[in-house]
């Protein structure tokens, strides 16, 4: 009676608990940054309000190990963790709540599928961009066009094309599709619905696919300001949330950050 009792119990704050569990997962990821992310280097060093960033005279570049390359590519996977949970976490707890509803109603085996698998799919799809964007990483920063110290870009014309192309892409009709799956977790999870372990990890992938199609152009801002600059980390995090979940996200946050991407792009091509 005991056990049944709390396993009633633990269902009940079912909800509770997979919301803390992600509030624990968001700080350690921002702790992680805020401490330096394994880089040895001052994250204060590395924030700066000043844009474009001030460019070094001889931009720093190094050798890469095995090491490094495992650092950075933990750096990105951590930084989207922290950028990307807060704005997941809605559709992590209705995928939760239906999968208990639906078992609760007969409509789904009673197998047990933990919520951890769909989020694990989710983190695993933008596990595939950090890995992409680690590379790209360390191809600017081989061509001199990026400060291996620093981590922001020494090249206005990448500055400049990075901010165009993030406010192009942002009125485009991929950005479009991926955001009105992001805004509409009830109706992906009718549409998409896997069974199963596989079919949650499925499920939780092509959401993270979504997302990234959504919001990969504003994550490369990240070059061009400085990729563990704290002040831009969070200002594009504030600027997913509210296209998600803004009641303007899609009919007006979208295309005023658009003009002002573009914007600040030929500022920068013009006056640097």
């Amino acid at each position: 009676m005991t056990e049944a009792t709390l396993t009633e119990r633990i269902v009940r704050r079912e909800q509770a608990i997979i919301a803390f569990g992600l509030v624990i997962i968001t700080a350690l990821a921002w702790y992680y940054l805020l401490i330096g992310a394994g880089t040895g280097m001052s994250t204060i060093a590395m924030t700066t309000w000043q844009f474009p960033p001030p460019r070094p005279d001889i931009p720093m570049t190094g050798a890469w190990s095995a090491a490094y390359w495992a650092t950075m590519l933990l750096m990105w996977w951590v930084m989207m963790i922290a950028m990307m949970i807060p704005s997941a976490a809605p559709m992590i707890l209705l995928y939760a709540r239906v999968h208990r509803h639906g078992q609760a109603s007969g409509q789904l085996p009673t197998v047990i599928v933990p919520t951890a698998y769909f989020a694990g799919g989710y983190l695993m799809c933008w596990l595939g961009f950090s890995a992409l964007a680690t590379a790209l990483q360390f191809a600017l920063e081989r061509l001199g066009h990026i400060d291996g110290m620093m981590m922001w870009s020494t090249n206005r014309w990448l500055t400049a094309g990075l901010l165009i192309a993030a406010g192009v892409y942002q009125l485009s009709p991929l950005k479009s599709v991926c955001l009105k799956h992001c805004r509409s977790p009830a109706a992906f999870l009718s549409r998409h619905w896997l069974p199963g372990r596989l079919g949650a990890f499925r499920l939780g992938f092509d959401h993270g696919a979504y997302c990234v199609g959504c919001c990969w152009a504003l994550m490369l801002l990240l070059f061009a300001a400085g990729i563990m600059n704290v002040i831009w980390i969070a200002g594009l995090a504030i600027i997913v949330l509210l296209e998600k979940f803004a009641p303007a996200g899609a009919g007006l946050i979208v295309p005023l950050t658009s003009v002002l991407l573009i914007g600040a792009g030929l500022y920068v091509a013009v006056a640097q």
